[in-house]
């Protein structure tokens, strides 16, 4: 059995963790965690996920040393958690997006001594498109124009969204292009497009949970390849078969493609 704490317990996504996690059998939970200010501090976390009393309290701190800590929380608070777990030699499994180059240097250099899954999407499904998408771009070349769209509900706050930008990065690395290439939300009197050049625009929409949609265009013909999460539980379930994967691996930086047997 995994041993494995959660941070931010008190959110959508954490919520459903927790549920899921206790539901599942394979994982002990053994750290519930929240910001010191929540007015849910000390409760059960079973009972703010909506599945009874677990004896798991929520808090502010990790207290035990758990094989695994899955966050999903905000950049800020990963920089806290990556330097804790590196301390004390704890797996992560990182699902918090908007994160800068800063953020990913200093995940790199935490990977040096733990194992990370860093992921913009934990759904299983999100990254097998990134490989697919990858391909796609590659073998159509820049004949065909590449767009990419991503929405989510209203209440989001980093824009595209880090599914998108995984998404953008797997076809500038197998096009051999930099991230000068992509073009942000069109607007103007004369915006034609350039060959070559990547498209990305954002929708905010209501409770949408995720979707993304990558076209792929010429003249005559149009390919779209589209994933549509209908609940978070697609990106909890992914983020516990990683985190039950990286629990048993050496310390580096991992992908749900290396869980996925993609590489």
């Amino acid at each position: 059995m995994t041993t494995i704490a959660i941070t931010g317990v008190c959110g959508r996504m954490g919520k459903r963790l927790i549920a899921l996690t206790h539901q599942s059998g394979n994982f002990q939970i053994t750290g519930a965690i929240e910001r010191g200010d929540c007015a849910d501090i000390s409760r059960d976390a079973g009972e703010i996920a909506g599945i009874g009393r677990i004896d798991v309290p929520i808090t502010s701190d990790l207290r035990h040393t758990p094989q695994v800590l899955i966050d999903f929380t905000a950049p800020a608070a990963l920089r806290h958690w990556l330097k804790d777990c590196r301390d004390r030699h704890i797996a992560m499994v990182i699902g918090t997006t908007g994160l800068n180059d800063a953020d990913h240097a200093a995940i790199d250099q935490a990977a040096t001594d733990i194992p990370i899954i860093q992921a913009p999407n934990m759904s299983l499904g999100v990254n097998l498109l990134f490989k697919v998408a990858a391909e796609v771009a590659a073998r159509l070349g820049d004949d065909y124009d590449i767009e990419i769209m991503e929405g989510h509900h209203r209440f989001k706050k980093d824009a595209p969204s880090g599914t998108a930008m995984g998404l953008a990065q797997a076809i500038l690395n197998s096009t051999g292009k930099t991230k000068d290439s992509l073009i942000y939300d069109r607007h103007g009197d004369d915006v034609p497009r350039h060959p070559g050049q990547i498209g990305m625009h954002a929708l905010r929409l209501g409770d949408e949970v995720g979707m993304h949609t990558v076209f792929f265009a010429a003249l005559g013909e149009r390919l779209e390849l589209t994933h549509r999460a209908t609940n978070r539980d697609t990106f909890a379930h992914g983020a516990l078969k990683a985190a039950q994967w990286l629990a048993t691996q050496k310390p580096g930086r991992y992908s749900i493609a290396d869980v996925l047997g993609l590489k």
